[in-house]
């Protein structure tokens, strides 16, 4: 049964953790480097991701050996890396072209749908049903579809100077994420 409160809560959550927005620095940044950006894709991919570890993520990762804790860890590093590229103005990752250009790694995974999201959405089941979980969602991905395909508007409308300010500061809280991130599963990896 469709819950309002539920879809509203769900939103709101995955909004806050996605942080789409947020992420504009980033995808300015790629972009600038060349990266050919898919927003259909990514944010397919994205769905895909969110959909499929809500289903079979625990069974998924146990099939492979890995746990949600070192899932989230490997995440971690890739946000880390990316935070540095930000901050520094440095390439760290080498660009190397792909069919898909950066739509599946790392936008679609781990800006989108990261290990904390997908966690913090797979926590979503044990309080609202899955209806409304996945309409929650829905809404999420049609945002991040709309950020990604006018990204271009949005940076024009924003400016460079603001751009180069903001991919700074989100660098800044993508590092202080990906050490959450990293802090807060490390312990669980080694059962500490």
């Amino acid at each position: 049964m469709i819950n309002l409160k539920e879809i509203f809560s769900t939103f709101l959550v995955m909004f806050a953790i996605i942080d789409i927005t947020g992420s504009i620095p980033i995808f300015v940044s790629m972009r600038d480097k060349g990266t050919k950006i898919k927003p259909f894709q990514a944010t397919l991919a994205a769905l895909i991701l969110f959909v499929g570890f809500y289903f079979l993520g625990d069974a998924l990762l146990k099939l492979f050996g890995i746990d949600m804790p070192s899932f989230a860890v490997a995440g971690s590093v890739v946000l880390f890396i990316l935070a540095f590229e930000m901050i520094l103005g440095r390439d760290i990752i080498k660009n190397e072209p792909t069919s898909s250009g950066a739509s599946i790694v790392p936008i679609a995974f781990p800006l989108i749908a990261g290990p904390g999201a997908i966690t913090a959405f797979i926590s979503l089941h044990a309080e609202y049903a899955t209806l409304n979980i996945m309409i929650g969602l829905a809404l999420n991905i049609i945002i991040d579809f709309l950020v990604l395909r006018y990204l271009d508007k949005i940076t024009h409308w924003l400016g460079a100077d603001i751009i180069y300010v903001l991919r700074k500061f989100f660098g800044v809280i993508l590092l202080a994420m990906a050490v959450k991130l990293f802090a807060g599963n490390l312990p669980m990896v080694f059962h500490l």
